[in-house]
């Protein structure tokens, strides 16, 4: 972040006033522009895809689900249909009293900071019909809005921060303020603290405690601070450009880096690495924020297609390139991996799994195509056969192979003889099959919205559904160990479910990611979830019902399929190509030996917290470990853990109880890890008095 540098700009056709970033796509709130909505996909050549006119200038924007609710001045809010990107447009509009400048979407309401309307509260459940449910009026205009749990934090202009109130969405009411020296335009709220864009005065730090917040720092900025954007210990600040500034110790914010624009910056938000800034008349600009000093990646192959699944065999990747087919990657140098040979399919490649000397591919509408790979720099279809639907995942299992069709089922290809493969039976699923997992004479469909199929095929030619258990969302990818089905079940993460009784599966525990789950590989206790934009998740499924996350490693792009080899994570990238990442996590008999673990303390979940905290910790080799809890007078008030650890990642729960077994009372405490050397501490606030 020392260094940040603009890598990709769009010049939109109106003054770029705020910025909303959701999936692969950067919403502008474009002044007279009305909404833009841009592609982002390739950071550096950003590209826009719709557009959708307003009554008037556009000033804030929020996106939550298929919707962007845009701030439009006197023309209040407006709820807009973005479905699809490309042809976004409105349904609906709440016309409010004042000025609408910014907005905010919290559990079924859209909060409005509405000039000299003050905060308005709109009921959003039917989008096409926003009612207001209620108000409630300020001493200044209201410029900005951030809510969490039950307050709304409002950024009042002259009149400073305003706490509200809103546990009645109907009758909300003021609870605290503090005023500032400058005038208050923006607000966000990390853990305990409310950071104000307060105009001339810079950025103000203040500490919500919610009937008496208190300024506990500051940092001037050379021009006026017109938003603020803040993950974990970096705030990013709009102001002439891009500023960073490091908030670890939020009573001394400090200046680490900044980024000229072009234009005049107005609104923030991070995305993975990066920062989209709306820099007025020059658009949207992409900055990247990497730290080049913590890299995870070790190497990268950008296939010429779309890097869809990936089988790791010896020194190969097999990649399913989607349009470019079979790409044969050499990565006996994980740190330069190199292309070996191709076989371009002509269908659409999406699934790859290996026998002997073949490659199978599901190639989409093209079937499956029997690839012969013994040489990797001259692989020759040897055989195919053609299927009903779209082959989209493939497995395969003694002379056979089991093929996810789409909206055809699972379909099962005698390939005892490679040259003539031939489909000998199906089962017709009721959704769209999309990948399977074949084991103990069981075929482990995951069926889009349908969930989880359970066929038994130990009858090839006539395998019929035994069992089946219904996921949250929609299910891409299945993985089988023991007696485990771990399903990627898209925006429901991971679910874990029992087939120990393949007639009657049941869930047994999950973990939400904070993407959509795509595909899973499950190595040596812990699952290995793509999560779409939001990367590689690690989960430990040591203990099926309670899977929790131990580690990530984001990017800015898709990940769609994963592999596990050795000591190294496979992903394919979509248009990135095949990725390859050190593994973070090596389990090797008792505990962990990750060669990828370091020393590390989490932030405390949740933050501020009323009841019990959890906290996670890792170290890198068995040691001594002491994790304190210490007042804001520096003295210990309990000890969390105290001796040896042996190494790998670790959670606890602690019960907000000090040495005595007294709950402790609200106020700011401090979590501090000593192993070794390392010295780690971060800040909690408690609220009330615990349960």
């Amino acid at each position: 972040p020392s260094n940040p540098g603009e890598v990709g700009h769009y010049d939109t056709p109106g003054f770029a006033r705020d910025v909303y970033v959701d999936g692969a796509y950067a919403y502008v709130a474009d002044g007279n522009g009305g909404l833009r909505v841009i592609d982002i996909t390739d950071p550096q050549n950003p590209q826009e895809v719709g557009h959708c006119d307003l009554p008037d200038w556009a000033e804030g924007i929020y996106v939550a689900g298929s919707y962007a609710y845009v701030a439009s001045w006197d023309a209040g809010l407006r709820m807009v249909d973005i479905s699809d990107p490309s042809d976004p447009h409105e349904v609906g509009y709440y016309d409010t009293p004042g000025e609408a400048r910014d907005v905010y979407v919290e559990g079924g309401y859209a909060y409005v900071a509405d000039g000299s309307g003050g905060l308005r509260v709109v009921d959003i459940a039917d989008p096409s019909n926003p009612q207001e449910e209620g108000y409630c009026s300020l001493p200044g205009p209201a410029y900005g809005v951030f809510v969490i749990g039950s307050q709304a934090f409002v950024a009042d202009y002259s009149e400073g921060l305003r706490v509200i109130d809103v546990t009645d969405p109907s009758a909300p009411y003021e609870a605290g303020y503090r005023d500032t020296p400058g005038e208050a335009l923006d607000v966000y709220i990390s853990g305990s603290c409310a950071y104000i864009a307060d105009s001339s005065a810079g950025i103000r730090v203040i500490y919500v405690d919610l009937t008496g917040p208190v300024e506990v720092g500051h940092f001037v900025t050379p021009e006026l601070a017109l938003d603020v954007f803040v993950v974990d210990s970096l705030a990013c600040v709009a102001a002439d450009g891009l500023w960073i500034l490091d908030v670890s110790d939020p009573s001394n914010p400090s200046e680490v880096g900044h980024c000229d624009t072009p234009g005049r910056a107005a609104g923030v938000y991070l995305w993975g690495s990066y920062a989209c800034v709306a820099d007025g008349a020059s658009g949207l600009r992409v900055i990247d924020l990497t730290d080049p000093s913590d890299p995870h990646e070790v190497g990268y192959y950008d296939t010429p297609g779309w890097a869809w699944d990936v089988y790791v065999l010896g020194s190969y990747a097999y990649v399913a390139d989607v349009w470019a087919g079979l790409r044969v990657i050499d990565i006996s140098d994980p740190q330069d991996p190199e292309e070996a040979g191709s076989y371009d399919t002509p269908g659409w490649a999406t699934g790859v799994a290996f026998s002997g000397s073949y490659a199978y591919v599901a190639d989409g509408w093209a079937g499956l195509r029997v690839i012969d790979v013994s040489d990797p720099a001259g692989p020759q279809e040897v055989g195919h056969c053609d299927m009903p639907d779209d082959a989209y995942g493939v497995y395969v299992e003694g002379s056979y192979v089991y093929v996810a069709d789409g909206g055809a089922g699972l379909r099962v290809v005698d390939v005892s003889d490679p040259a003539n493969p031939q489909e000998i039976g199906y089962c017709d699923t009721p959704g769209e099959a999309f990948d399977v997992y074949v084991r103990g004479g069981y075929a482990y469909v995951v069926d889009g919205y349908f969930g989880l199929r359970v066929i038994d095929v130990s009858d090839a030619a006539g395998p019929p559904e035994v069992g089946h258990c219904d996921t949250p969302d929609d299910a891409y990818g299945v993985y089988v160990e023991g007696s485990y089905a771990y399903v990627a079940d898209g925006g429901a993460g991971l679910r874990v479910v029992d087939v120990s009784d393949p007639t009657d599966p049941q869930e047994v525990g999950y973990c939400d990611t904070p993407g959509e789950a795509f595909d899973v590989y499950v190595e040596g206790g812990y699952a290995y979830v793509v999560d779409g934009y939001f990367g590689l998740r690690v989960i430990d499924v040591s203990d099926p019902a309670d899977p929790r996350e131990v580690g990530y490693n984001t990017w800015s792009h898709w990940a769609c399929g994963v592999f596990v080899s050795g000591e190294y994570v496979y992903v394919a990238e979509g248009d990135y190509g095949l990725g390859i990442y050190q593994n973070m996590l090596l389990g090797v008999g008792e505990g962990l030996r990750g060669r990828g673990l370091r020393y590390y303390l989490g932030y405390p979940e949740p933050n501020p917290a009323r009841g019990k905290v959890m906290v996670e910790y890792s170290v890198p080799e068995d040691g001594e470990v002491r994790l304190g809890v210490y007042d804001v007078a520096g003295r210990r008030v309990r000890d969390l853990v105290k001796g040896r650890v042996k190494a790998g990642m670790h959670r606890l729960e602690w019960d907000r109880r000090d040495v005595r077994g007294r709950l402790l009372p609200s106020g700011v405490y401090f979590l501090r890890l000593e192993a070794g050397k390392f010295r780690e501490t971060r800040k909690l606030l408690l609220l009330g008095r615990g349960r």
